[in-house]
């Protein structure tokens, strides 16, 4: 399979976020074209009163990776983690919950990687934070780093050791940052509705599950199996208990001829 069909083969929001870090980073470090400082993060020109706030920076600054060698691996890595996730990952079963997720972990990436800690360009704290998710829905997959073979769930210290040893510790201090996010993700999502009692925090809100909901019969191909999406025609009302009256994606089919059957009669009857 060529790079092309696996761009296109690879879901939507997977394919936004490489599409836009490989059009900003590839030009910009080649070409200087844009000019990276008008996309990093920096807070003093985003949360100022004095001038026009940039915000776009809260956005550009995760689409610039490394240069040289990290212009085809840090692409390749998001592709990677991104793609796995919101195809098969059980903790984004509802339509729009991958993007509740990124949204939710840049947030976090931003105050702690870039307000606190003053990192400027947090594309490796966002792939951390993917990594550690991976790692935590394929967790005894084993993986290969160099000549290392390690179990999946090692895999996101694994990355910040080698941000040690390559870059510097306040470089993985930043990058860490992401490995907090999607840590706090997983405990007001999973481990404090589940395993603490409590309400859970962070809900999919409707309008986006509209977005990413599919049309009605339409086939979702997901880790454990294919899932069907099925929902009433315009204007039929549907039976509170009906199979079509709920909102999420539901395994099987329903409705159609087998759906339309009358009450019967009983053999022998008018």
């Amino acid at each position: 399979m060529s790079a092309l069909d696996m761009f296109w083969a690879a879901p939507p929001i997977t394919r936004t976020i490489v599409a836009a870090t490989v059009l900003v980073s590839i030009p910009g470090h080649l070409m200087g074209i844009p000019d990276f400082y008008w996309l990093l993060f920096a807070k003093d020109y985003v949360f100022t009163v004095r001038t026009f706030p940039q915000v776009w920076r809260l956005v550009t600054n995760f689409l610039i990776t490394g240069p040289k060698l990290g212009m085809i691996l840090d692409p390749y890595f998001l592709y990677t983690y991104c793609s796995s996730l919101e195809m098969t990952a059980s903790r984004f079963s509802q339509p729009g919950d991958f993007l509740v997720y990124l949204v939710f972990v840049n947030l976090i990436i931003l105050l702690l990687g870039g307000v606190y800690l003053g990192g400027f360009a947090l594309l490796n704290p966002l792939t951390l934070a993917l990594a550690y998710t991976y790692a935590q829905e394929n967790p005894n997959m084993q993986l290969n780093y160099f000549v290392v073979t390690f179990s999946a769930k090692w895999l996101p210290y694994v990355m910040l050791i080698g941000t040690v040893v390559m870059a510097s510790p306040y470089v993985a201090v930043v990058q860490a940052s992401g490995l907090v996010a999607a840590h706090a993700y997983d405990f007001v999502t999973i481990i404090w509705p589940q395993h603490g009692g409590g309400r859970k925090w962070l809900d999919t809100p409707l309008f986006v599950q509209r977005w990413f909901a599919k049309p009605a019969g339409s086939a979702n191909q997901r880790g454990a199996g294919t899932a069907f999406n099925v929902r009433a025609p315009a204007g039929r009302n549907v039976p509170p208990g009906s199979a079509a009256a709920g909102r999420g994606w539901s395994s099987g089919f329903s409705g159609g001829a087998w759906g339309q059957r009358g009450t019967g009669r009983r053999l022998g009857g008018d």
